[in-house]
């Protein structure tokens, strides 16, 4: 449930709406109704223009770390080209978000992020180190109010969130060179890129898992749920079907260090009872390795799923995504400042 919907520059509602809206005012003259529609069809086609301008910007820009790039460069850049390229599309990202009326989430709000609750209830864990810049950006802040069950929906309990409508992810991770110093095996991500990820509906307490290496860690309270159970197994099963083999163990032991003078013998009924006590204990720690596997899983699953359905769009479906966005607002906002000096 949306509580209450924070001052934000967004306009909410789409650009043809306004123009519709604006039109159907009765207040203005049948001369200034033309005059204003003239005017927002000439300012869509102006904005329409120096918008794909800005496109074409970004995809240059963007072109050398683009992890998804499927085309082959023709133009080799040297360093410093490169690095100017880089500063060139930061900057033009940050213009472009600032016209579709994105806000930075700061460095503050991240770290207030890292601090509560996830609303999923996973421990997530983020290794900052591997990322040469990151840029969060959001349009449209709330707080919300859900319900979270647990228990089997024996136990209820009312939360309060901060929520943004949308969320802008820019990392750039660090070079090959510091993962192979570092000797990182297998990376699900390519050095030195820089990924670029849009987001809807994400709580505030929930910004880590955006993170791309974001992993899963479990909570004591879910290591206390495999650890207990486990160890009462353990001890019921050390009682009751490894007694005999204990007991052998332990003279085969004291034989072999000298404290016991009377040979144990292995016959075939003795390397039986080892035999069977060795394999229940070694199902016994697989079922236990495979519990804290599969609640593992399902805590990756969780995540997934929450970002598979989250996720607007990646890299440079972004940069459409952004300019349509942009051009929508600064029309809409100029619509709206022409209509008042009417």
């Amino acid at each position: 449930m949306n509580l209450a919907l924070q001052k934000a520059r967004f306009i909410p509602f789409s650009r043809n709406d306004i123009v519709r809206l604006l039109l159907d005012e009765q207040q203005l003259k049948k001369t200034d109704r033309k005059k204003l529609k003239d005017v927002c069809d000439l300012l869509m086609h102006v904005y329409h223009f120096e918008f794909h301008q800005s496109l074409e910007t970004l995809k240059e820009c963007y072109a050398p770390v683009n992890p998804d790039a499927d085309t082959k460069a023709v133009f080799s850049a040297n360093k410093s080209e490169l690095k100017e390229k880089e500063k060139r599309l930061f900057e033009a990202l940050n213009g472009l978000l600032d016209k579709a009326n994105f806000e930075k989430i700061t460095d503050k709000d991240l770290a207030l992020s890292m601090e509560e609750s996830s609303l999923f209830q996973i421990k997530l864990n983020v290794d900052f180190d591997d990322f040469e810049q990151v840029l969060f950006f959001r349009r449209g802040e709330s707080k919300r109010r859900e319900t979270l069950v647990s228990m089997l929906g024996l136990r209820k309990k009312i939360i309060e969130f901060i929520n943004y409508d949308r969320v802008v992810v820019i990392v750039k991770f660090k070079p090959q060179s510091y993962f192979d110093a570092k000797e990182r095996g297998q990376l699900y991500f390519k050095p030195g890129s820089t990924i670029i990820k849009y987001f809807r509906n994400i709580p505030r307490c929930d910004l880590e898992m955006l993170f791309p290496n974001t992993e899963v860690r479990m909570k004591p309270i879910d290591k206390a749920i495999i650890a207990v159970p486990a160890a009462v197994g353990g001890a019921i099963m050390l009682a009751t079907k490894l007694g005999a083999t204990l007991l052998l163990c332990g003279a085969l032991i004291a034989f072999w260090s000298g404290m016991r003078t009377e040979p144990v013998e292995l016959n075939q009924a003795n390397l039986l009872v080892l035999a069977i006590g060795f394999g229940t204990l070694g199902a016994f720690l697989w079922k236990q390795f495979s519990n804290f596997k599969n609640r593992k899983i399902r805590f990756m699953k969780t995540l997934a799923d929450n970002l598979y359905f989250k996720n607007l769009d990646n890299n440079m479906g972004v940069f459409h995504r952004l300019i349509d966005a942009a051009e929508e607002e600064e029309c809409k906002e100029a619509m709206l400042a022409y209509y008042f000096l009417l």
